[in-house]
């Protein structure tokens, strides 16, 4: 039976999406949704929305994104309505982060339930189960392992892949052949690697397979920003001291080289870096100059560094 006040919390949307099914799986067939924007939303309509009768159905469903902003606009009206919820509608607020210490955490846990909607620390298990529910695929380890390493925690993307993959596959089995043999996943490995080359010192053996790969594919200059934009975010992250467990799965064996890149960068370097990432972005996709060459240009700008 569905609760009164739910909170989903966590920055992965696919997950949140999931929840949320489950709830409303759990509501009459006939409920009436109202979603709302909690950055935009006024708490009066919202809370008009929850206590009043459905027209044309057997109960409400308020579903708040952005719903950190909606707390810290509101906070102290929501613990009110937390104590004491309506009981004709149920309402879910999305939540990047929600700590614990916080009055309304409590309070949402006691009157309804905290929903956890981070990716897992281990994607191998999450990707076996989820293959075998709904794709209706058995995956080897190894593949599930390297599906893992091509896509990181997007949990949409990955079940986006499994399900191109049970329309692919005979026998509804999935091997690391079946995903390396998709030429989107073969690209994307490449500029992995090349971006890694970058990340651990090497700008020369970067540009080496960048060369290699726009010769066979036009489009790798926008997805290489995507990368080296990752990337930069990664060496902010240890440039604030944070501890480098979240992203070791990336860098593996080589984390200790990226670790020590990052720190030879600088925060004014890295500040650098961004703003000629986002001029390479800019001039990219306004024409100016050549796409491939703006890349190799950012590539070649950390050769003596």
């Amino acid at each position: 039976m569905a609760k009164l006040v739910y909170a989903l919390i966590g920055e992965d949307s696919f997950l949140q999406l999931q929840k949320l099914a489950v709830i409303r799986s759990q509501l009459p067939k006939d409920v009436q949704t109202a979603d709302f924007d909690g950055q935009r939303a006024e708490l009066s309509e919202v809370l008009d929305e929850l206590r009043s009768f459905a027209m044309f159905g057997s109960g409400k469903l308020v579903v708040i994104r952005n719903g950190d902003e909606f707390i810290t606009r509101f906070r102290e009206q929501l613990e009110d309505y937390v104590k004491n919820p309506s009981d004709s509608g149920t309402l879910i607020l999305r939540c990047n982060s929600l700590p614990k210490n916080q009055r309304i955490y409590g309070l949402i846990n006691k009157a309804g339930q905290i929903e956890n909607c981070d990716p897992p620390a281990q994607l191998v298990p999450w990707i076996t189960a989820r293959a075998k529910d709904p794709h209706k695929l058995a995956i080897d380890p190894a593949a599930a392992n390297l599906l893992a390493e091509l896509v990181g925690k997007d949990m949409g993307r990955l079940d986006n892949e499994l399900a191109k993959l049970a329309l692919q596959v005979t026998g509804g089995r999935v091997t690391t052949d079946a995903i390396m043999n998709g030429v989107s996943f073969q690209r994307e490995q490449e500029i992995k690697e090349m971006t890694l080359e970058l990340a651990t010192g090497h700008p020369a053996e970067a540009v080496r397979r960048w060369r290699q790969l726009v010769q066979l594919d036009t489009s790798a200059e926008f997805r290489a920003v995507v990368w080296l934009t990752m990337w930069l975010e990664d060496v902010g992250s240890i440039l604030a001291g944070n501890p480098p467990g979240k992203i070791s799965w990336k860098y593996k064996e080589r984390l200790p080289q990226f670790i020590k890149m990052a720190k030879d960068m600088t925060p004014r370097g890295h500040i650098d870096a961004i703003d000629r990432l986002a001029e390479l972005d800019k001039r990219s996709k306004s024409g100016l100059g050549d796409a491939a060459g703006n890349v190799e240009r950012f590539i070649l700008s950390f050769a003596s560094k």
